[in-house]
């Protein structure tokens, strides 16, 4: 059962990343809907379902195709954050009929699945403290003060970052932003930054930003890089 419950999560986390893609949309609504989604709505929607308000059709029974709606339904409501020009019901349900193979969604569906959605969370959606904000932050910080800061990768960033997603016992780094986003940065330099170029004296510096202990970072580090090389393993 926790086999099939774990390739759900990362069927799910590859449909949102698929979908961002497909629809062009920004990194930071990604990251938004993925955090709306994983670290929030799902894990609020065991006890939302125990409440007779939860009694909807889309809740009972939920399936994959209901999920898939949901994490389009997060992507919405990311885009409506972030994006100058947002997606319109009428847009999202055209994507929805292509991307959502085993159910057929109506727009009175999408705004359904809207308030739902906002009601397990309780209308609380705000995005400005989750990782991908603060990795961006640190990342423009570095740059300012090391010249090798040019060279870190950030879309090596971004992968890990989506790789953490992928599992529910790595997904709860995300619980803790500022560690993690300093933890990936540092990982980013280790792997893309080339040895000769290892002066800047990184981890007393995220120290001082980030007021996070070098130990707590070393060990956080450390798993990632554990989970990230495991992954690309043959």
């Amino acid at each position: 059962m926790s086999t099939e419950i774990g390739h759900l999560r990362r069927r799910l986390v590859e449909f949102l990343i698929q979908s961002t893609t497909l629809l062009e949309l920004p990194p930071i609504v990604k990251y938004s809907a993925l955090s709306l989604f994983f670290d929030r709505f799902r894990p609020n929607l065991v006890r939302f379902l125990q409440k007779k308000k939860a009694e909807h059709w889309l809740l009972q029974p939920l399936n994959e195709s209901n999920l898939q709606l949901f994490v389009l339904i997060s992507i919405w409501i990311s885009c409506k954050m972030h994006c100058t020009r947002g997606l319109s019901v009428h847009s999202l349900k055209s994507f929805g009929d292509k991307v959502i193979t085993e159910q057929l969604f109506m727009v009175r569906d999408f705004l359904d699945a809207e308030l739902i959605f906002l009601k397990v969370l309780k209308f609380e959606i705000g995005t400005l403290n989750i990782a991908y904000t603060l990795l961006e932050d640190l990342l423009i910080q570095f740059k300012e003060v090391a010249k090798v800061g040019e060279q870190l990768n950030f879309e090596a960033c971004m992968d890990m970052m989506d790789l953490l997603y992928e599992k529910e016992d790595t997904s709860l780094l995300y619980q803790s932003s500022k560690s993690l986003a300093a933890s990936i940065l540092v990982s980013s330099y280790i792997i893309t930054v080339p040895k000769q170029q290892y002066e800047f004296p990184i981890l007393p510096w995220v120290k001082m930003v980030t007021n996070k202990e070098e130990r707590e970072v070393v060990e956080l580090v450390e798993y990632i890089l554990a989970h990230v090389l495991y992954s690309n393993s043959p």
